[in-house]
């Protein structure tokens, strides 16, 4: 840790990383944080809903909080206080209700998105937010079409790299996906991801729906 940041978190450089500030931190409060012992730096919390990572801001003392799923991120507050950030962490492992968690936790900013995550279904939330997006203008014909498909809207949906990822589990990095790359007229690329020697296959547009209901 350089020395600004030093200067910034003192507790976290004595305490030798933020991983075990955050324990001292839980200990001091009585608070259960799900925190590994061997975690120093890279703090990530797996709860039931969902990651919860920790990042201390470079510039001024803030320890930035953070909900995630596998390969997403989405920030839901900030607070200098160490103290109070780990009894945040403690009552979201606990399950407490979010209305109560952003009552008792000013610093909590807890947006739609949250709530589906914690309502055990984002999945709806993420097609709503991708067909609104003009970023994902291109991609919006494909994914309305996997959408209309009673099974395929069940997939949490994401953009990479300009193709539509579809995922079995939103909260299971290793659960079944694939990618669904449209191409140049009446044709689609789709790739299993994580299979042995994983490779795009051209499948035509009149085969799409039944071929990805297949694989997933």
């Amino acid at each position: 840790m350089d020395t600004h940041r030093k200067d910034l978190y003192p507790d976290v450089a004595a305490s030798g990383g933020l991983g075990p500030a955050m324990r001292e931190a839980a200990k001091l409060r009585g608070c259960d944080i799900g925190l590994e012992p061997w975690t120093v730096d890279v703090v990530s919390i797996q709860t039931a809903r969902g990651f919860l990572l920790v990042e201390p801001a470079p510039d001024e003392r803030l320890f930035r909080l953070s909900v995630g799923i596998p390969g997403f991120e989405w920030e839901i507050g900030s607070t200098g206080d160490l103290g109070l950030l780990v009894e945040a962490v403690a009552a979201w492992r606990e399950g407490i209700p979010l209305d109560e968690l952003a009552e008792r936790f000013g610093f909590l900013e807890l947006d739609e998105f949250t709530r589906a995550l914690d309502s055990g279904e984002p999945t709806s939330s993420q097609w709503s937010d991708l067909l609104s997006s003009e970023f994902h203008r291109r991609q919006w014909n494909l994914l309305r079409r996997l959408r209309a498909d009673e099974v395929l809207r069940n997939m949490y949906p994401t953009i990479t790299h300009g193709a539509v990822r579809l995922q079995v589990d939103p909260l299971d990095g290793t659960s079944r996906q694939v990618l669904v790359h449209e191409g140049d007229g009446e044709r689609y690329e789709v790739m299993r991801v994580g299979v042995p020697e994983a490779a795009w296959t051209e499948v035509p547009t009149g085969d799409l729906i039944d071929y990805l209901r297949a694989v997933l």
